[in-house]
């Protein structure tokens, strides 16, 4: 090869294909950490090393021309061998010190991980943790978190998991809320009661279905993608929530709707990239997380 051609900067052309995934500069420096500015001197800079013209601007956002959508597969290539590179590079670590990121919903975030954290910092204070919220399923491959706290097994081939329990998920509501529905004793009493959904695929829906309580649309009035506002609108008395029993049977302003009702279960998995599975250090949080979400 003739190392003498390649005349671009790595961190140039990881700028350019940040803003084209993101879709402009102010977006890719929040993704990135750095400052807008400093963002578009490397944009500008790469497309003067290269020659071309790689974004027109279109509106507030950024398009790409055809040179830069021509050239996008390839940086993007260069990108995931950045990134496989990083993970064996951190797999090989075996310094227990350092920083590691991990993922986690709303609920669990709130909930279950700050105390087991706090243990965490207490008996390993050269681990720094970041927690990224995250409803839906981090992108471990590409290095959106270290570790995933995941209701289902991954299928991806280079990712390692292991089943920590299952978790019983539970209709709550307040007292007053169970009065107004002339406290039910049946799954069809139900029928007339309004619930907060999480889920615009109306999965939800299909669920409760199967626990034979009838539920159409017009019982979900109220609708959040926050599982956080969800048990707040629940705790105010506004409708019946669905959470984990042992987060909803802690909280003293709410109940349990129809007590005898079977919960509906789903597993408890932690996730990792299998190369990371080789480093001390994240091995030591992910065998701490399993031990400690399985009390």
């Amino acid at each position: 090869m003739d190392w003498r051609s390649i005349k671009f900067d790595w961190n140039k052309a990881r700028a350019f294909l940040v803003t084209a995934e993101e879709g402009s500069l102010s977006g890719a420096a929040r993704a990135l950490g750095v400052a807008q500015t400093t963002l578009g001197r490397q944009v500008e800079g790469l497309e003067g090393e290269l020659g071309v013209v790689l974004f027109e601007r279109v509106g507030r956002g950024l398009s790409l021309t055809p040179s830069g959508l021509e050239l996008l597969e390839h940086v993007r290539e260069m990108g995931e061998a950045a990134g496989r590179l990083s993970l064996a590079a951190q797999g090989q670590s075996q310094a227990l010190e350092g920083s590691i990121c991990i993922s986690a919903s709303e609920t669990y975030a709130t909930a279950l991980l700050p105390p087991i954290i706090a243990k965490l910092r207490r008996l390993e204070p050269g681990i720094q943790v970041e927690i990224v919220v995250a409803n839906h399923a981090s992108d471990l491959r590409r290095r959106e978190a270290d570790i995933a706290v995941r209701n289902f097994r991954p299928t991806e081939p280079d990712l390692i998991a292991r089943k920590v329990g299952d978790a019983a998920a539970v209709l709550y509501a307040t007292p007053d809320y169970i009065a107004r529905l002339g406290h039910p004793s049946r799954p069809e009493d139900l029928k007339v009661a309004e619930f907060v959904s999480v889920d615009h695929a109306g999965m939800m829906i299909k669920a409760f279905n199967l626990l034979g309580l009838g539920l159409t649309e017009e019982n979900f009035p109220l609708l959040t993608e926050s599982h956080v506002v969800m048990w707040e609108l629940v705790r105010q008395g506004a409708a019946i929530g669905i959470l984990d029993s042992l987060i909803g049977d802690a909280d003293p302003a709410v109940v349990r709707v129809l007590p005898e009702l079977e919960p509906l279960m789903f597993p408890i998995w932690l996730v990792a990239h299998r190369e990371l599975a080789t480093s001390r250090r994240i091995r030591r949080v992910f065998d701490f997380l399993a031990d400690e979400l399985k009390r």
